[in-house]
């Protein structure tokens, strides 16, 4: 009994790959996020072996060599080409900018304040205990979510 079920999945392992190629192509067009295509690829690399002959773990390694190829090779061209229709955001210009405070800039008390291009912004300081008064000069080391991360600037 029990060499019959193996050989029953020997020998329809393409029913097998073609299952999961159809599951992955699904969760695909649900998600919209290029998360399974790389490996719905793989899937079809592996129907394509069992239809050439090849055993089972053949058909699991040209599925993971091929799942992983594509990954590594397609999915930077796919992000920076597919998704083009993202907003982008302006943000990753602030980093490094000298900015003048508007606002004491103290995080315990949850204040301070900076105009960069006209745009308002929160600031806080990189370290808790920090104070930065108003109207002196900061630079900006990160952005966290709509909140500028800054530390006393000092001209050299």
């Amino acid at each position: 009994m029990n060499m019959e079920i193996l050989r029953s999945f020997t020998e329809n392992t393409w029913l097998i790959w073609l299952g999961l190629f159809i599951i992955l192509i699904v969760i695909e067009l649900i998600t919209v996020g290029l998360t399974t295509i790389w490996f719905a690829g793989g899937a079809l690399a592996a129907i394509l072996a069992d239809i050439l002959g090849a055993g089972v773990l053949a058909q699991i390694l040209i599925f993971l060599a091929v799942s992983c190829i594509l990954l590594f090779f397609t999915r930077p061209w796919a992000i920076k080409h597919l998704n083009q229709k993202r907003v982008r955001t302006n943000y990753e210009g602030e980093i490094g900018k000298i900015i003048k405070l508007t606002e004491k800039v103290d995080n315990r008390n949850q204040t301070g304040k900076s105009v960069i291009d006209g745009r308002e912004w929160t600031v806080r300081s990189r370290d808790d205990r920090e104070i930065l008064e108003a109207g002196s000069l900061a630079k900006v080391l990160a952005v966290s979510g709509v909140k500028l991360i800054v530390e006393k600037y000092e001209e050299e």
